[in-house]
């Protein structure tokens, strides 16, 4: 009898044993599966191949992200207090040392800056209903991690902020590329890298290039000089940077798209920072650092802000309504991070000229991406519960109404059960450009920058308002220059008593703008 037990005892051993190991293998081959699909290289997801992926100094996953460390597993955005969500301004402080109007990065750089070494207090309000400007992204229904005002790059060459916004978040690798579907001189939309590569332009026109020398002097063939010597816009710009070929396939109407303006309508400054690649490598940007925050942006303005006892955060609040009804309470400084022009309404001058972006978000189950034709998904290089081969597909031809495709399950820092392969389906958002909507990109030509200069002097005037940020700077930072440019305004503070800017806007050099 003992011996007949110890037998059954062995055979359920074993069987569990072996359950245990067919589900690690099913599980590595549902991973295997999300690898194959989601954007890659020899390197692995998200990374460039490794003569290009060796440039980035990020190594692994590097950063501190604290919240987790205290437990919390979940992988969206934390659940906000109903004080902090409610709008209701009772109940707060008699005086604060700042007020801020805007959570995004600005207005946290400074909160948590101010807070952490100043011991000052801040009251942040935002009009919006979450924290994170338009960084902000979360969870969707279907378990995929999105970004609710277009896809995020974080990119740096500024050892500073690197090290700063480590403090705040676990960071990973990632190579950012980007391909477009272009006509080639037959007319057929190819899959080719953007900006421009070897292999773009081999594609395109049947060239066969093969290295620097050769690229560099195609590019010799095709650029044109502008005729006053300096490109006087953004056309002559391109012309001078790519030629009229490229000019004509991949930045002129996507240009007319996103701006609604064609590059002769804008400033040489848009169009001179394309990059002319000569090499193979297809990395969107150049810089020393490019990561991705483990845990989703968003999981860093938490750490930023929501244990620190000197800021209190009120969402759906609208400065301006609250401000006129009496509602705020008193402060030493006004922190503003809107538009300048929506400050100055009163004034009764012309609004400042912003695009704004408008996304159309489809959930593709497995049976629909499958009966999709295929013109919009080509089979045999996009893989399983994937719509497209890349993160960042964009359609630079007149004949398509969108500027771009992003899917985000490509990503490296999805959820695990992403990465598990428990998501089949898959989420796009088709991105159009728009003159209405929340504003994204200052339009960038000679009428509205001398337009601002005259927001920037009534700025300049006014007592107990400081002006930092993009929308206040009528400027396109990036997420690095915004950082920096929130940090010098730090800087000043210490050095001098007085919050205000070290340099112009102007002076951090060309945003990416739209991509």
């Amino acid at each position: 009898m003992a011996s007949r037990n110890l037998l059954i005892g062995l055979g359920l051993s074993v069987g569990v044993a072996v359950a245990a190991v067919l589900w690690q293998r099913a599980k590595k081959r549902k991973e295997e599966e999300w690898e194959r699909g989601a954007f890659s290289s020899s390197v692995g997801v998200g990374r460039a191949e490794a003569t290009w992926a060796a440039k980035n100094q990020v190594k692994g996953v590097v950063g501190r992200d604290e919240i987790y460390n205290a437990g919390e597993r979940g992988e969206g955005p934390l659940q906000l207090p109903a004080e902090v969500l409610n709008g209701d301004l009772s109940g707060l402080e008699k005086k604060y040392d700042l007020v801020i109007v805007g959570a995004g990065l600005s207005g946290a750089v400074i909160a948590e800056r101010c807070s952490r070494e100043l011991g000052m207090t801040s009251l942040i309000l935002d009009v919006r209903d979450h924290i994170g400007g338009n960084c902000y992204d979360y969870i969707t229904k279907d378990g995929i991690r999105a970004s609710k005002y277009g896809a995020h790059l974080f990119h740096t060459k500024e050892v500073r902020v690197w090290e700063y916004v480590n403090r705040f978040s676990q960071w990973m690798p990632f190579d950012h590329r980007v391909k477009g579907r272009v006509p080639d001189t037959s007319g057929e939309k190819k899959l080719v890298p953007i900006p421009p590569v070897q292999e773009t332009v081999n594609t395109l026109f049947g060239e066969k290039i093969s290295n620097e020398k050769e690229m560099r002097a195609w590019y010799e063939t095709q650029r044109v000089k502008p005729p006053s010597g300096d490109a006087q816009n953004g056309e002559e710009a391109a012309l001078s940077r790519v030629g009229p070929e490229l000019y004509e396939k991949i930045f002129k109407h996507y240009t007319k798209k996103q701006w609604d303006k064609y590059p002769e309508e804008l400033d040489a400054s848009v169009l001179m920072r394309l990059p002319c690649r000569e090499t193979t490598d297809d990395r969107y940007f150049g810089d020393s650092h490019q990561a991705l925050p483990v845990r989703g942006y968003t999981r860093i303005f938490e750490n930023m802000l929501l244990s620190d006892p000197n800021i209190t955060i009120r969402l759906n609040v609208d400065f301006f309504q609250a401000r006129e009804q009496g509602l705020l309470p008193e402060y030493d400084m006004l922190v503003y991070t809107g538009p300048i022009d929506s400050y100055f309404s009163q004034q009764g001058m012309p609004k400042l000229e912003y695009r704004s972006l408008r996304f159309e978000e489809t959930y593709l189950e497995p049976e629909e991406l499958s009966a999709l034709p295929v013109e919009e998904r080509k089979t045999e290089t996009t893989g399983d519960g994937f719509f497209q081969e890349a993160m960042v597909v964009n359609y630079p031809s007149p004949d398509v109404k969108f500027t771009r495709i992003v899917e985000y399950k490509h990503v490296p820092n999805q959820p695990e059960a992403v990465k598990q392969g428990k998501v089949a389906g898959t989420l796009i958002a088709k991105e159009y450009s728009s003159a209405e909507g929340d504003p994204y990109y200052p339009v960038p030509n000679p009428d509205n920058r001398a337009l601002y200069e005259k927001y920037r002097a009534l700025a300049e005037k006014e007592e107990g308002v400081c002006f930092v940020g993009r929308l206040a700077s009528y400027k396109y930072f990036n997420m690095d220059q915004a950082i920096l440019n929130a940090l010098e305004f730090y800087d000043n503070l210490k050095e001098t008593g007085k919050l205000a800017p070290k340099r112009r806007p102007e002076d951090y050099g060309e945003g990416d703008g739209p991509k």
